[in-house]
């Protein structure tokens, strides 16, 4: 039996929705064994983490963000760098026969320090392996290389660019008729009132609105306000007809496989969401506004809806390859993976350009 460690980052939901579709397809096997270890969040403010078990939480790494954009100071300021080190020298991983690594520095450096063979499947790792980007300075290309070093990378992104890239996995299915009289908003690093200023002028669209500062559903005027919950918004993101949001990957993706149209803010400051707005709009899949503004939102409702993308909805394929151990070996699942996903041929002509 094949045993891992799976370190994640906890600071975005982005990450967690990764694992919690890599930990359901672990759960249903018996020849692999999976511990979760999650940094970057307190430990209260994880929800709907039941598929993973017994997981553990540390401080970690993270980011401070105010009002949509990286503070970078503050988040220079705020690190817990004794605790860090601390957790680092008391976490074993000699168990383990593999590092499954999500961008989180605490396992991928413990990996390093005990000679345990490390892998990062992550997005971050798309950028490191060459998918366009835009907004990257020198300072972002350090912490790409030192945050979380794992000895094999395998990004994820909505193209393989020629690299060892893997497609989303993304388990919602488009539905025949959905409700989509609502838009659905989700900007985690506005504040809650800057969000409600921004939309109280479009009187006659509803928004449903989640934001990890709520604290109960309630309603101001046509702006339905929720707590963060994954079954709440996974069911508001089906039956709405666009979604508002950052520029993070995992729910970018999901928007795209329902053919949901996008009005993306990215976070300010984070390379990262620059350069999935800026691939998104150059291939033609999104609406992009660089500060919250109405006028730009009304604009939006307007466009057309997205034709959906076929992604992989199972992992069982990269599950099957992990367990093999040629772990430097990623040119066949790359490729086989790559095999279920179906583009518009629109999209697909884009993709041909932004490729070469």
């Amino acid at each position: 039996m094949l045993k891992i460690a799976y370190g994640v980052q906890g600071t975005g939901n982005g990450h967690i929705t990764r694992a919690r579709a890599m930990a359901h397809a672990f759960n249903q096997r018996d020849d692999v064994q999976v511990d979760y270890f999650f940094s970057g969040r307190a430990a209260k403010k994880y929800f709907d983490m039941e598929c993973f078990g017994a997981y553990q939480t540390y401080s970690g790494l993270s980011f401070v963000c105010k009002r949509g954009q990286v503070a970078k100071w503050q988040t220079v300021k705020s690190q817990q760098y004794r605790q860090f080190y601390r957790d680092l020298n008391a976490l074993d991983l000699r168990q383990y026969d593999l590092v499954i690594n999500d961008f989180e520095p605490l396992t991928a450096w413990a990996a390093k320090r005990q000679g345990i063979p490390s892998l990062s499947i992550s997005h971050q790792a798309a950028f490191s392996l060459g998918a366009p980007k835009a907004g990257a300075s020198f300072i972002d290309n350090i912490i790409m290389r030192f945050f979380a070093p794992t000895d094999i990378q395998l990004g994820v992104h909505w193209f393989h660019f020629g690299k060892a890239i893997l497609p989303p996995f993304i388990v919602e299915q488009p539905i025949d008729n959905p409700t989509a009289d609502k838009v659905l908003v989700y900007l985690p690093f506005e504040s809650i009132e800057d969000v409600q200023a921004m939309l109280e002028p479009i009187s006659e669209q509803p928004f449903v609105c989640f934001h990890p500062d709520v604290q109960r559903t309630h309603k101001r005027q046509h702006v339905e306000w929720h707590p963060t919950s994954q079954k709440a918004f996974k069911q508001a993101l089906v039956n709405t007809s666009g979604v508002i949001a950052n520029a993070g990957f995992e729910l970018s993706s999901e928007a795209l496989r329902l053919g949901k149209k996008l009005l993306l803010k990215p976070l300010n400051g984070q390379f990262e969401q620059l350069s999935n707005a800026q691939t998104l709009r150059d291939l033609n899949l999104c609406d992009t506004m660089y500060i919250l503004d109405t006028d730009s939102v009304e604009e939006w409702l307007n466009a057309e809806n997205l034709e959906p993308i076929t992604f992989p909805n199972n992992p069982d394929i990269l599950i099957d390859w992990l367990i093999q151990k040629n772990w430097d070996q990623t040119e066949q699942v790359c490729q086989q993976l790559w095999r279920q996903v179906k583009f518009p041929d629109r999209t697909r002509q884009q993709l041909m350009k932004l490729a070469i």
